[in-house]
């Protein structure tokens, strides 16, 4: 019997602000991988880091943001990869942003927005992107999160 291989290599972050009482998150247009789809923040695991330390160096990476929070979002993304003929799951972070901080992206993206959940759940590509965008706006917006999901001293 042969089986499907379970591999994970990656974070992935959803970056929220708050603009007056509406909720953001930024989504980024993708230049390589995925080419011109917009997406989360998300990278490989490096050797010796942690996943929400990857996701944190992703963020920065990216976009040259640094959270004023990060919280696990206590879901993982997960998708068939029919190449590879694996499934990859990915844990999922959240990191609440200032609504003044600036943006600086890398080569990896070719522009930004911040938009509603509304828009971003239709904007992304994937159904699976969808179900953790809803997750994270009934789970940290619409209710406070956690607190044992707080990853402190970052």
């Amino acid at each position: 019997m042969a089986e499907i291989p379970i591999r994970s290599f990656l974070a992935s972050l959803v970056a929220v602000r708050k603009i007056e009482m509406r909720h953001e998150v930024l989504l980024l247009k993708r230049t390589q991988t995925l080419i011109g789809e917009w997406c989360q923040v998300a990278g490989s695991i490096e050797e010796g880091e942690t996943a929400w330390q990857t996701a944190l160096r992703e963020l920065d990476e990216e976009t040259g943001l640094r959270p004023n929070a990060l919280y696990s979002a206590d879901t993982c993304e997960q998708f068939y990869e029919a190449d590879r003929d694996a499934i990859t799951i990915a844990p999922v972070f959240v990191a609440f942003i200032d609504n003044s901080a600036k943006i600086t992206l890398n080569h990896e993206h070719s522009e930004y927005r911040w938009v509603s959940f509304e828009d971003a759940i239709e904007m992304v590509a994937f159904g699976g992107q969808r179900r953790v965008l809803r997750w994270i706006e009934n789970e940290f917006v619409k209710r406070a999160p956690s607190k044992h999901l707080l990853i402190e001293n970052i």
